[in-house]
Parts: structure tokens; sequence; C-alpha cells
């Protein structure tokens, strides 16, 4: 029994923000310990398997990340990158502080292994991050999720993502254009096609010059909701393979709550964990059938086991994410996922 199933009652008997938050405030303590050689080797998979990943036009030392919204702030880096990510995704950052909704705002689904969350993106604002990412660790790939700040007027949107890309381009491996929040009121109006043709019409204008100006190309990327109607998708991908996006996020959280047992599933917010993995899984199914390998996917959504690892894999995602699972699973979970993707590698 490892020391996470210890740890689990004690942690889960606290509010699940203020657990969450313990963790991070653990896992930032054991990233200032020494041992990042060992972390490297750790985010190279299982002994014997190359789980190298070439995506997006960068290397990925393995094919799992850790998805935006677990370490909203930029805090624990180096302790996760620890735990053998290939890839870390931060935020969601906005362009100034914010608080986001009011407590309680993170619930745990327990019979569902599922929670449901209505943060509204609190974050420390853009310059407190891109101080922190300054100190990244190295050897980890660095994502950063950038979103519309909530007093922002959905006509003004674009301009907080075009501030955002100029302050985290030299920073970030990629940028995530999250357009697909629940809890950030009209947020997922910008996934219609034609607010997606203005919104990265915009941004890929703007990549261009900062890739000019730096000699430097950072991939952008759309994160979409699994509640988006089968034509919305469509039109949402044919906009991202139109203007030149590297890649799609698949999928943010739902609203939906099919599948539900617990009485929680009232609660507002949106919801992951295992109740959404077979949306998300077919939604990454249908992204690849829609564009093939023009549009790389990240795939995520109640990714709880390797098993659900390796059927992500095989619908088409080049990488997979998980954040639900780590909560209900603990670390474990991590060398379970790349030994499954690592027996997949090698029987291929």
């Amino acid at each position: 029994m490892g020391l996470y199933s210890w740890l689990r009652p004690i942690l889960f008997r606290l509010d699940a923000e203020q657990a969450h938050d313990l963790a991070l405030r653990a896992l930032w303590l054991w990233g200032m310990l020494p041992g990042t050689r060992r972390a490297a080797r750790r985010a190279a998979g299982p002994p014997g398997a190359d789980l190298a990943v070439e995506a997006f036009g960068l290397r990925f030392p393995n094919p799992l990340g850790l998805a935006a919204g677990f370490d909203k702030k930029g805090l624990a880096l180096a302790g996760l990158a620890r735990l053998g990510f290939g890839h870390i995704e931060v935020g969601t950052v906005t362009p100034q502080p914010q608080a986001g909704n009011p407590r309680p705002r993170v619930f745990r689904l327990v019979e569902d292994q599922a929670l449901i969350n209505r943060m509204g993106f609190p974050n420390p604002g853009a310059q407190v991050l891109a101080a922190r990412l300054r100190r990244r660790p190295a050897g980890v790939v660095v994502g950063v999720n950038l979103g519309k700040g909530a007093r922002t007027p959905l006509e003004q949107a674009a301009e907080d993502y075009r501030q955002l890309l100029r302050t985290f381009y030299p920073l970030a491996d990629y940028c995530a254009i999250n357009v697909s929040s629940p809890n950030t009121l009209g947020l997922r109006r910008l996934q219609s096609r034609r607010h997606l043709d203005g919104l990265l019409g915009l941004l890929m204008e703007e990549r261009g010059r900062l890739a000019e100006a730096s000699g430097r190309r950072v991939p952008l990327l759309v994160k979409l909701s699994p509640d988006l109607q089968p034509a919305d998708l469509r039109a949402a991908v044919e906009a991202c393979l139109e203007h030149g996006v590297e890649g799609v996020i698949a999928t943010n959280t739902t609203r939906n709550r099919q599948g539900t047992a617990s009485p929680l599933a009232r609660q507002a917010g949106g919801l992951s964990g295992q109740p959404l993995f077979e949306r998300a899984l077919g939604m990454v199914a249908r992204i690849h059938e829609l564009a093939g390998e023009r549009l790389p996917i990240i795939g995520v959504g109640g990714i709880m086991s390797g098993a659900d690892a390796r059927r992500m894999q095989e619908a088409g995602a080049a990488l997979v994410q998980v954040y639900t699972g780590l909560i209900y699973r603990g670390p474990r979970l991590i060398g379970e996922i790349l030994g499954a993707l690592g027996d997949g590698e090698a029987a291929g």
C-alpha cells in the first residue's frame, strides 16, 4: 500500500480546495529538495521503453501531462516534474489577479470518482506567474493556459488573450487558449465559429510578429468543451485548421451530469473525473476523424487508469493529461499510465 493510500483519508476529511492547497504546498517543498536528475529519469518512463513524443513541433519526454487547473499559480512545478510528468500545464491565468467565485467551489463526488468545480479562474495574475516561470525547472515541457478576465466584456476578450500571449511567449513551451471553461460567464460563446475566427485570426497574427522578433515559434492550442454539439465541434475544428493552430485539447469539464450518483452532482460547475471519460474519449475520436494528423490532440477527461490512457491514445490522442485521477489515485497513477503506454510502445 502506497503512502497516498494512507494520506487520502486524511485529505478527504478536509474541504476539497483546502486539501488541494495543502498538497500543492507539500509538492512545492518536495521540489526544493535535491533530486532533479532522478525526476528526469522517471519522466523517461519504464526501463527499456522509449516514450518520447514529437507533437506541435515539440519533443515531450513521455506522453503524460498534468492538466491545467491543478497548479494554477505555477507554485509547485519542480515537485510536479519530479513525479514523472512529461509536461505540465499551468493556469488558467488572466491578465490581472482575480479571486474567482465564492467558496465553497470544489466538491468531491466520491461515489462517482469525480469532482465539480466552479472556481472561476482564481489566479495571481500574469506578472506573478511570469516571474515564477522564469525560475522553472529544466527537463519538462511547460504549457500556459490563457483565459479571459471575469470582468472583461466578451467583445474585448481577444485583447486579454493577446496581452497574455505577449507576456508568456518567451516563457512557455506552448500556450493553450481556454475558450471552454463553464465557470466564466459567456466564455464558451468564444467557441462559436464567428468568435473563434476573430480570436484566432488576431492571435495567429500576433504570434507571427512575436516569432519573427524572437526567432522562436511557440505552438498555440485551443481547449474545447465536451458539450459542443457535433456541428459546432466540426466548425471549431475547421477554424483551428484554417488558422494554422498547432493542436487542440479535448476536453474541458462538462455541465452534463449523466452517469453520476452522488447527491453533490446537483452543484453548479464543471464536472471532471470518471463520468466524463466516455464523452471525452468520443470527442477525441471525432476530432481525429475530422482532422487526422493535421491537428494533434491532447486527450484529457476522466482518465483514471493506465487502461483509460491507452484507450485515449488509441482514439487518436498524441498526448494525454490527468487531474481528477491524481486526486483519487495519487502519484501511483502516473507510473501506471507510463507503464501502460510503455507496453503499447513495446507492442507496436
